[in-house]
């Protein structure tokens, strides 16, 4: 089942929390400055005992998990999607990080996650577009069985959700 809804992430009921974070996962702007902040300083301690490989916590198009602090769910799963303008092929890439995070939502025995719209914010994917990828791999085969909800920060992007999910359901 996938579901969208105007809110703050930072409250979801859910096993677990994807965070839309940066490569280094010490914190940013957006829904990532806004996770760390309601987690408080024990998910900045997760992040740091991650293991570095060429700079970087968490490449593009990557996720990791950790324990999720003071936030109301077992998990935080740091996806990072792309930077639009940046990237060699930014639509693969968003459909990895979301790919990515789902998959350790099941390793991990969850059965409920909530996204935020990855590479929306400062990162410049175009809504519409993000949309599409992130309802259609979430509504792939292999993650029917989860409860899969997107909090998301203004309402035309709740609609443009919302008419990815009625197609798709």
């Amino acid at each position: 089942m996938i579901k969208a809804y105007l809110g703050d992430i930072t409250h979801a009921n859910t096993d677990v929390i994807v965070n839309a974070a940066n490569p280094g996962l010490l914190g940013g702007g957006g829904v990532d400055g806004a996770i760390h902040r309601a987690a408080g300083p024990a998910l900045l301690e997760a992040c740091k005992q991650l293991k570095v490989i060429d700079g970087e916590r968490c490449p593009f198009g990557e996720a990791r998990l950790t324990l999720a602090g003071n936030l109301n769910c077992k998990y935080v799963v740091h996806a990072v999607g792309p930077i639009y303008h940046q990237a060699v092929n930014p639509d693969q890439v968003l459909v990895s990080a979301y790919r990515n995070a789902l998959d350790l939502v099941k390793q991990h025995h969850c059965q409920s996650v909530t996204f935020p719209a990855i590479s929306c914010g400062v990162y410049g994917f175009p809504h519409e577009a993000a949309a599409r990828i992130a309802v259609s791999t979430c509504a792939l085969p292999e993650y029917a069985h989860l409860q899969i909800e997107f909090a998301l920060f203004s309402q035309d992007l709740l609609q443009l959700w919302l008419d990815e999910i009625n197609l798709v359901q």
